[in-house]
């Protein structure tokens, strides 16, 4: 092998930090030639401003100058022409056509719903750092939030205001936040918008095209957050997803509970089946040892008691306690489950995500793994 092949194999082991593959598997890597001790390597990033430009070029930098005999790497870089990228987005779908939901009933992505019955529940909260939980137990995670009129996930996962997704062509990259992949309607408002005033049309267009037109890559699991109730985007998701499983949030107050049934009771129409309930802002012990029901007892198992048909019983999954450690994560863009790992809530979202490891199965068919970290 001569100094230049190796550096090219150096080289096209670097990882694009936004696709999560090889650049020498994109064919991102162009002319390398070694005079002496200096490698010169050219590189073509995928659009003129990539963000991910600076990051890319250091790794190249060091990978080229780890290979022995080499002490000078000069890197050129460059932009893909037009049919290069159309090459890579054709790649990219691994032969699926454009406007094509990837997450079907034959994809090996697990698609779960978190849903609820009414807002103020927390459910948000709860599925970003189950999202962040899932993503730390080794699993490829991919987070949408349909809750356009309500949308808080980037805020939620700490996606500075202003990031938006690297468009190549017409695939969308999602920004990466702890290691979730997530997109929201709120990475595409305009400097000083902070409301979308839409109505089904336009809700079903938003939701579909976060499903055919963002590339996740080959995802484990796919959690989305669902506005709350039964409204227009529950039933477009019901038509794009009919396959997807369904985890209600509720509190443990009556008034909250008897409501987040009927949103269990909507997508069980649609097909998807409620794999469990999920009971936030759930009783919290003080210092003192004294118990706390601030919002009463008993919401959630009375949910998973009323979504329970003979034969297919719907589990309390989780009882989260109410916790200013995961209203303080939640403010500030850092989630509880790495924030403060000790926190209740944060040992109870991380018992959620084995929990949901057990019920079903990952990418290639491989089980999700079973063991809380």
């Amino acid at each position: 092998m001569t100094a230049a092949d190796s550096v090219r194999s150096a080289v096209s082991a670097v990882t694009d930090p936004e696709l999560r593959r090889p650049i020498g598997e994109l064919d991102m890597v162009r002319d390398i030639e070694v005079d002496g001790t200096v490698a010169h390597v050219g590189i073509a990033l995928t659009i003129v401003g990539c963000p991910a430009a600076d990051r890319i070029e250091r790794d190249v930098r060091a990978a080229a100058a780890a290979v022995p005999g080499i002490e000078t790497v000069e890197v050129d870089v460059g932009v893909m022409t037009p049919a290069e990228r159309k090459a890579l987005t054709e790649k990219l779908r691994a032969g699926r056509p454009p406007r094509h939901v990837p997450f079907g009933p034959e994809s090996l992505t697990r698609v779960i719903l978190v849903s609820s019955g009414k807002g103020g529940v927390g459910k948000s909260t709860v599925t970003a750092n189950l999202a962040v939980a899932l993503a730390q137990r080794g699993l490829a995670v991919g987070l949408v939030d349909a809750d356009v009129h309500g949308f808080s996930i980037p805020g939620l996962l700490g996606i500075p205001a202003g990031t938006q997704p690297t468009r190549i062509d017409d695939l969308m990259l999602p920004p990466v936040a702890h290691g979730v992949k997530a997109i929201s309607i709120g990475m595409f408002l305009r400097d000083g918008e902070s409301v979308v005033a839409w109505r089904g049309p336009m809700l079903h267009r938003t939701v579909s095209q976060f499903l055919t037109d963002v590339f996740f890559g080959d995802l484990d699991v796919l959690l989305i957050d669902m506005p709350p109730g039964t409204g227009d985007i529950a039933i477009s998701i019901g038509q794009l997803l009919p396959h997807a499983e369904v985890l209600v949030v509720t509190t443990p107050q009556a008034a909250a509970s008897e409501v987040a049934i009927r949103s269990g009771l909507v997508a069980r129409q649609t097909g998807q089946r409620v794999i469990g309930v999920v009971e936030n802002m759930a009783a919290y012990t003080l210092p003192d040892g004294t118990v706390v029901d601030l919002f009463g007892a008993g919401g959630g198992a009375a949910v998973a008691d009323a979504l329970s048909e003979p034969g297919s019983p719907v589990p309390l999954l989780a009882s989260i306690p109410l916790s200013p450690a995961l209203r303080r994560g939640g403010d500030v863009g850092d989630p509880v489950v790495i924030a403060e790992p000790d926190d209740a809530a944060a040992t109870a979202i991380r018992t959620l995500a084995a929990q949901l490891g057990r019920q079903g199965r990952g990418l290639a068919g491989r089980p999700l793994p079973m063991s809380i970290s």
